[in-house]
């Protein structure tokens, strides 16, 4: 019988140079197989998304670059020129100025900059925001001067030109009146212009009470006793009219209190019955340092305003109720020229009819 014999096994080393041409080629093949379909992948899904430097062009500009070819970094472009307007006038005037300013600028796409006078009467008062543009800026641009009528027209819708100075007198609320919130915030006192006037309010008392109701007494007086009779054919108000004025309010309101305020405050303690014990004679009459005045009037309830754009605006902020004088020129006055009550009064205010019988004696 032949000897069984174990089968012959290569030794190790044998063992291993037959493995290896089969077991390291083909891992290196599965690897290099699975990174390629990754990056096939990866550059599939990278070519459907377009790089966000290729959305906005890159553009250089140099500071030197005039305004109205400026680009923002979305490739947008911005508001063209420049546009602001004349500062003449004492406060309410100004006031009338800078909104029509801000709301025709916004509304013809323009920017809108306010001269540096204009700016020393307002920001001492209000958190204004439009930039202001200074004398030797303003002197080396073209402008082309676009005078207002003081009332809205169609017209200044479209206002032509990139460098615009607007002119005139403006101050009626058809211009503003769709952006009041806005005007209401640029025209915000400053908080120790408020404080002052609501501390000198709380302090008041009526009767030995303190009152829940304050009503703002404007009365302007000073050059208008000449004026309006000698060149506009008008009047200003009498002591009649504020007895009506406060009576109407009286009637209305629980023990309320009048903050007079003047540029003629002579004249309101000789005219004005204080015997109730609810007129307060607080105003200083000082034109040249306006805000005092200002800032009571409009911290109260409501006001009686006589005419003047600086009654108009403490009105328009004080919001409330407010009675003005009404028809307080002959009907061929030369004012209603350059004057529309409808324009300059709120429709929701309540006029009291001058007495014109002074004009009719001459």
């Amino acid at each position: 019988m032949p000897q069984l014999t174990s089968p012959a096994f290569p030794p190790p080393t044998a063992m291993l140079s037959t493995q290896a041409p089969f077991f390291f080629p083909m891992g290196h093949f599965i690897l290099f197989v699975f990174v390629a379909s990754t990056i096939f992948h990866l550059q599939q899904r990278l070519a459907k998304i377009q790089p966000t430097w290729e959305l906005v062009p890159a553009r250089t500009t140099s500071r030197h670059e005039p305004l109205e070819t400026m680009e923002n970094t979305t490739g947008s472009q911005q508001p063209r020129g420049m546009w602001t307007i004349n500062a003449i006038g004492r406060l309410g005037n100004q006031m009338g100025e800078y909104a029509t300013l801000y709301a025709l600028a916004k509304m013809n796409g323009r920017p809108a900059f306010i001269p540096a006078q204009m700016h020393n009467t307002l920001a001492p008062i209000f958190r204004i925001t439009l930039p202001v543009l200074h004398g030797s800026t303003a002197s080396k641009i073209p402008w082309r001067n676009y005078h207002l009528n003081d009332w809205m027209e169609e017209e200044y819708r479209h206002i032509p030109g990139e460098y615009v100075r607007l002119t005139g007198y403006p101050c009626s609320w058809t211009f503003y009146h769709h952006l009041r919130d806005e005007i209401l915030r640029e025209f915000t006192l400053h908080d120790h212009v408020r404080q002052e006037a609501q501390t000198f309010l709380r302090g008041l008392q009526v009767n030995g009470s303190r009152p829940s109701t304050f009503v703002g007494v404007h009365v302007r007086r000073g050059d208008y006793v000449r004026v309006m009779p000698r060149v506009w054919k008008g009047v200003v108000a009498d002591r009649r009219y504020l007895e009506q004025a406060l009576d109407w309010f009286r009637a209305r309101y629980s023990s309320p209190v009048f903050v007079v305020t003047s540029n003629g405050m002579a004249w309101c303690r000789e005219n004005i019955d204080a015997s109730r014990g609810d007129v307060i004679f607080a105003g200083n009459g000082n034109e040249g340092s306006p805000a005092q005045d200002f800032a009571l009037l409009t911290q109260c309830n409501h006001t009686i305003m006589t005419i003047g754009t600086f009654g108009i605006w403490a009105a328009y902020l004080a919001g409330g109720e407010t009675i003005y004088l009404a028809n307080y020129t002959l009907p061929d006055s030369p004012f209603l020229k350059v004057f529309k009550p409808e324009a300059a009064f709120l429709p929701k205010w309540i006029g009291i009819a001058a007495d014109l019988s002074p004009l009719l004696k001459h």
